[in-house]
């Protein structure tokens, strides 16, 4: 599991720390993940147990952002893309992440 330098948190998340640990072995928790959609897509936000299936382990997604429920997880993508469009005028939300962490990562 691979997790963005500058995560992305809803303000319901209590213990970072915890969630990405359980995230990265594989155990259970309750929350919903934005991860850099392998497509054309900009983002994507789907529960966390979606991550236990096999397929992850292989191909693990970029983490951006940790959200409580689906709400929450639509509120820090329109946080990103608000972010986004002020400091570079257009909605390429993935060359902006990219940009923001200041390294090359393959998106």
């Amino acid at each position: 599991m691979k997790f963005y330098k500058y995560l992305y948190v809803g303000d319901t998340i209590k213990n970072v720390s915890k969630i990405k640990w359980k995230l990265k072995h594989h155990a259970g928790v309750s929350a919903y993940v934005i991860t850099i959609a392998q497509g054309q897509d900009q983002l994507e936000l789907f529960n966390s147990a979606y991550l236990k299936q096999r397929y992850f382990r292989y191909h693990p997604p970029i983490v951006v952002g940790i959200a409580s429920n689906y709400d929450e997880g639509i509120n820090v993508i329109m946080q990103i893309t608000q972010e986004c469009l002020a400091h570079t005028g257009s909605c390429n939300l993935k060359g902006y992440l990219k940009y923001k962490a200041g390294k090359q990562q393959e998106v």
